[in-house]
């Protein structure tokens, strides 16, 4: 019996600021991997992401699985520049009172 060697191409791409996309979709590898991680199954999550075939969705947590070391290491750098531009976004805009900004705002009918 010979044995045959299949090469299967992981539906993944790195856009260009960087992000790992799916199956030509916008969704990303963050997603798909944090609702594996968080107890999803594969089923379940191209429930919620109907634009991921499903078999492209076992293709990931597959190499997930196989490459678990690189693919953390790249969802601690999105984390981190996920925190960053939070931060960031914490200094360039006020969020103190903006409830009552809001409230007051809508009282008045201006958008």
């Amino acid at each position: 019996m010979a044995v045959t060697t299949v090469r299967e191409i992981v539906p993944i791409k790195t856009n260009k600021d960087g992000v790992i996309l799916v199956s030509g979709t916008r969704v990303t590898l963050d997603t798909i991997i944090g609702a594996f991680n968080d107890g999803s199954t594969a089923e379940e999550i191209a429930y919620q992401y109907p634009s991921v075939p499903l078999a492209d969705i076992y293709s990931v947590i597959g190499y997930y699985l196989r490459q678990k070391k690189q693919v953390d290491a790249y969802l601690k750098r999105r984390e981190k520049q996920a925190r960053e531009v939070y931060l960031l976004n914490e200094k360039r805009f006020n969020t103190s009172g903006i409830r009552e900004r809001l409230l007051a705002r809508a009282k008045t009918g201006k958008k």
